[in-house]
C-alpha cells in the first residue's frame, strides 16, 4: 500500500464551485489578490502535500485551469494567486468524472496532454444499471447515513417490495440518483419501513 496512506485525503468536487472562486480554492491566494482578499489563503494542493488530493468531476474544469492543473502534475509546482513565489508540492492527485474525456480531448475541450497524464491508471467504473447487485448495498449504506442525520429512531427497513422497485429502476442520474431517491424516502417515510411509494421514482427507464 501507498506511504501516503497515513496522510490526509483531501476532495474537492470541481463542477461545484465557480471557475473564478475554483483557482483560489486549489491554488490559494495572496492578500490584494482581488477584492476581499485581505488575507493569505492556503489551497487544496498545499494542503494536501504529503497526502492525496481527489478532484471529483476534473472534466468540468476550464481550460485554463486544466493548464495549471497540469504544471502541478508534472512539475509538482505552482503559485498562489495573485503571488510570485514558486510553491512545490508532493501529492497524489486522484480525479474522477462523468464525462467522456477522450471524446472531449478529440474535439478541443479538454487538454489532451492533462488527459494522458490522467490516464496512467484509470478505473472504469460502470453505471449503476451495469450493476444492480450494488444497489441494495449502496440503498442500505444511504439508508443508515440519512437515518443518523435525519435522527430517525430504531432501525428502518427496505422491505422486499421496496428493494424489487430499487432492482427495477434503471438509474440514469446513477450513484447519486440513487441516493437523493434514499434521502427523500426517509423524509417522506413513516415508522420502521421505507415503502416503494416513498422513493418517488419517475416513470419511464427500467432496468433490462
Amino acid at each position: 500500500l501507498s506511504g501516503r496512506k497515513t496522510h490526509s485525503f483531501f476532495p474537492i468536487n470541481c463542477a461545484a464551485i465557480p471557475d473564478n472562486l475554483l483557482e483560489s480554492e486549489l491554488f490559494g491566494y495572496e492578500r490584494g489578490a482581488f477584492t476581499g482578499a485581505t488575507g493569505t489563503k492556503r489551497g487544496k494542493f498545499e494542503i494536501a502535500d504529503k497526502g492525496t488530493l481527489f478532484l471529483d468531476e476534473i472534466g468540468d474544469l476550464s481550460l485554463g485551469l486544466q493548464g495549471k492543473v497540469l504544471r502541478v502534475i508534472e512539475q509538482r509546482q505552482f503559485e498562489r494567486v495573485g503571488g510570485t513565489e514558486t510553491r512545490s508540492v508532493d501529492i497524489r492527485l486522484v480525479a474522477a468524472t462523468n464525462k467522456d474525456l477522450k471524446g472531449l480531448a478529440a474535439q478541443g475541450a479538454f487538454r489532451q496532454d492533462l488527459y494522458f497524464r490522467l490516464s496512467v491508471f484509470p478505473i472504469n467504473v460502470p453505471p449503476l444499471r451495469e450493476r444492480l447487485d450494488d444497489v441494495p448495498i449502496l440503498a442500505r449504506h444511504f439508508v443508515k447515513k440519512f437515518a443518523a442525520e435525519q435522527k430517525k429512531r430504531g432501525p428502518i427497513v427496505l422491505p422486499p417490495e421496496t428493494l424489487a422497485a430499487l432492482a427495477a429502476y434503471s438509474w440514469p442520474g446513477n450513484v447519486r440518483e440513487l441516493e437523493n431517491a434514499i434521502e427523500r424516502a426517509l423524509i417522506l417515510g413513516e415508522g420502521s419501513r421505507l415503502l416503494p411509494e416513498h422513493l418517488q421514482l419517475p416513470a419511464g427507464p427500467r432496468a433490462a
